[in-house]
């Protein structure tokens, strides 16, 4: 499993240069206000799940506020594993580092925390796997996993999963390796998948036309909730992640009922690259 690491150059692996993204704009019939006044305009997020599998979340945090629920993925000895109610919050500080900033933008969203990573920032595939599983069985609309795996034997559990919260219509928004690895579930076509740009305004984003990664958003150097209710500044595809998976929220919160193929086509519309070809 992976938490922030960083690439040769500094900065995350599959980050998107945003100068250059401006200077080649992706064309629209719609100009940037009209497509995000359509796509999520003045939404709150409200109605809208977002469950973020992490470290855990805490509850109550100035930036976080309620948790719906949490959860924990045990495993035993003897390898058995189990969903079990969560009271121990965030072990580590990554997950409401990702719930801050749902919050930000999405403040009226339901926050979930699926915890599958421990103190140390790490997990195993099998923890994982199984918290997906979880989270899409409850039907979240938004599923937010700033975590991948290396571990190439977990890849087709992964296709499935993320193939099954498609056709139910969860959204996962998956955050890209911050080396660059081969990793999953952030390179399957049943994602969003996330990388970072340089940039300090939380809606700028960029729809990637050179894909695996589909979208960038800020992700370095940010100033991010941590655990005991501190602040920490840290960079990472990680927290890029939750920019996207709370605008979706805010799409969904005002257009209930859009299909995963209809979310990406909406937040592609509303980038900040695209611009109309009038």
């Amino acid at each position: 499993m992976v938490g922030d690491g960083a690439s040769a150059s500094g900065l995350p692996a599959w980050s998107i240069d945003r100068e250059a993204a401006l200077a080649a704009p992706l064309r629209s019939s719609w100009s940037l206000a009209d497509a995000r006044g359509w796509a999520f305009g003045d939404s709150s997020g409200a109605g809208v799940s977002v469950c973020i599998i992490d470290s855990g979340i805490e509850a109550g945090h100035p930036a976080v506020g309620a948790v719906a629920s949490s959860v924990a993925v045990t495993e035993d000895e003897d390898g058995v594993l189990e969903v079990v109610r969560d009271d121990g919050g965030d072990l580590y500080g990554h997950g409401t580092a990702c719930a801050g900033i749902v919050r930000k933008l999405a403040p009226d969203c339901e926050i979930h925390s699926v915890r599958v990573l421990g103190g140390d920032l790490t997990g195993t595939g099998t923890v994982l796997v199984r918290g997906l599983r979880w989270a899409i069985e409850q039907g979240f609309e938004v599923i937010n996993l700033s975590i991948s795996t290396t571990k190439s034997r977990f890849a087709a559990d992964l296709r499935e999963l993320t193939d099954l919260a498609y056709f139910r219509g969860s959204v996962i928004v998956a955050s890209a390796h911050n080396l660059p690895v081969e990793s999953y579930p952030w390179r399957f076509s049943a994602v969003i998948s996330v990388g970072s740009h340089v940039g300090a305004d939380p809606l700028e984003y960029y729809a990637n036309p050179h894909p695996p990664v589909e979208f960038a958003a800020p992700g370095i150097d940010l100033e991010l909730a941590w655990s005991g209710g501190s602040t920490v500044r840290a960079s990472g595809n990680s927290f890029a992640t939750p920019h996207i998976a709370a605008i979706a929220a805010l799409i969904l919160a005002k257009h209930p009922g859009m299909r995963p193929f209809e979310l990406k086509t909406a937040l592609r519309a509303a980038s900040s690259n695209v611009r109309s070809a009038a």
